[in-house]
């Protein structure tokens, strides 16, 4: 346990989990209530995979936010173990952030999710996301499809706006008081408490997710082979070393690695210009990045692989 403590004899601390389909904007939801960028995004589905927490610490309380694998109807042993991880969170936290796309109506996979839910004793907070896109004349139709859906009275329903902040800080506020009576969790300052290696390399896999062709992202991996502190000959600014990292960006098929690459490498240099720049400034200082791209048949389908890479199993 942390030795900070709060002032507040009534402070409250505890854990979140954000569940819902893939792409429904739980990382953007993270990214927004934390101020700053601790989970990747994009717009293809299932960007996460792993259990990101992001650290919010308020006057009133101290929110970790358990950011989920979307969950969908796996196709292989890799989809399998990201539902599973995301239903084994459920019962591990002190409140759920059940977030669906606001701007469409309910579908039998969100009826899937509720009735999962319902098996469970802690508090739901009901968020429809993306709240900008509805239109205000289908905003009430939309509240009751989801009231429908939900079919109780127990679960606040929140219309929010990741992108634009709209109804984030009215969520928040309802959330930190049904959370436990306690001391910090974690130092206040702190905002993720992902080891390095996890954050630098989401931050490469979230590069490739945005500028590569749909074929590409589900089958890509990324595995941090090693990171050092370089000194600098000269100092530059403020920093006198740079930190060098290297990187292996995983593909199952040659075709694959070629769209990675990209002709004469352009592709490639793409992806790492880009996600230097990411990793610049969760370092605070300069970054040497070199990525190597490796065909490994079938990866998502091997469970020794996929222990390698962090994606363990029940």
């Amino acid at each position: 346990m942390s030795s900070f403590q709060p002032t507040r004899e009534d402070y409250r601390s505890g854990f979140v989990a954000l569940i819902g389909r893939p792409n429904v904007g739980k990382s953007t939801l993270v990214n927004k209530f934390i101020g700053e960028k601790v989970a990747i995004t994009s717009p293809v589905a299932q960007t996460t995979r792993n259990r990101l927490r992001g650290i919010l610490t308020t006057p009133k309380a101290q929110l970790v936010f358990v950011d989920t694998p979307g969950i969908h109807k796996p196709h292989h042993l890799l989809g399998e173990r990201l539902v599973a991880s995301s239903k084994k969170v459920i019962g591990e936290v002190d409140a759920i952030l059940l977030v669906f796309e606001g701007c469409e109506s309910p579908g039998r996979g969100d009826s899937f999710i509720v009735n999962l839910l319902k098996a469970q004793s802690i508090p739901v907070f009901i968020v429809l996301n993306k709240w900008d896109l509805v239109q205000k004349n289908d905003q009430k139709e939309r509240v009751k499809e989801y009231k429908t859906l939900v079919g109780s009275d127990d679960w606040l329903i929140f219309c929010c706006s990741a992108i634009s902040g709209d109804g984030c800080d009215g969520l928040i506020e309802n959330i930190s008081t049904f959370l436990p009576v306690g001391p910090y969790l974690y130092p206040p300052e702190i905002t993720s408490d992902q080891p390095e290696e996890i954050l630098l390399s989401e931050l490469i896999r979230e590069q490739v997710l945005l500028n590569t062709r749909e074929e590409v992202p589900h089958s890509v991996a990324v595995k941090i082979d090693r990171i050092e502190q370089i000194p600098l000959k000269k100092k530059k600014g403020d920093f006198s070393k740079r930190t060098a990292v290297l990187a292996t960006v995983l593909v199952e098929r040659k075709s694959q690695k070629g769209i990675l690459i990209g002709k004469g490498g352009t592709m490639l240099r793409t992806i790492g210009k880009e996600a230097r720049l990411q990793m610049q400034k969760l370092i605070n200082g300069p970054v040497y990045l070199e990525l190597f791209v490796k065909i490994v048949p079938d990866w998502r389908s091997k469970p020794g692989r996929l222990s390698e890479l962090g994606y363990e199993g029940k």
